[in-house]
């Protein structure tokens, strides 16, 4: 079971608490953790419940492994943390990866686009 919590790795969780300072989660059976209010969002969080509600399943990151009390230290501040079921959509790991990757093709179609506007517009005059 702990080959799957490795710091890093993002996993599905169900909330089974809200505090002041942080959200509780079940994993499975054995492993629980907590969300602390930092790990919620880069802006200012004035209610937690304006995030998540007991009882949602959501995606969690781990930032740390307790593996003696089966315990995780949890956060949702930079992912898509809202698990929809209905969704074929999956998160991937790759970041700006897509865009550092396809930036040169982009700006290269762009121009040539642009290029052949100008053209028709200067065999018109």
């Amino acid at each position: 079971m702990t080959e799957n919590y490795k710091v890093g790795n993002i996993i599905k969780g169900q909330v089974t608490g809200i505090e002041k300072y942080g959200v509780f989660v079940s994993v499975d059976p054995w492993y629980s953790g907590l969300i602390h209010i930092s790990e919620i969002s880069d802006e200012y969080v004035k209610n937690i419940a304006d995030y998540v509600k007991v009882g949602e399943t959501i995606y969690c990151q781990i930032l740390e492994v307790d593996e003696e009390n089966m315990h995780l230290k949890l956060s949702i501040k930079n992912i898509n943390y809202k698990a929809n079921n209905d969704s074929n959509i999956k998160e991937t790991r790759k970041g700006f990866l897509p865009l550092k990757e396809n930036l040169e093709i982009w700006i290269a179609e762009k121009l040539k686009y642009y290029e052949n506007i100008s053209k028709k517009e200067n065999k018109n005059d």
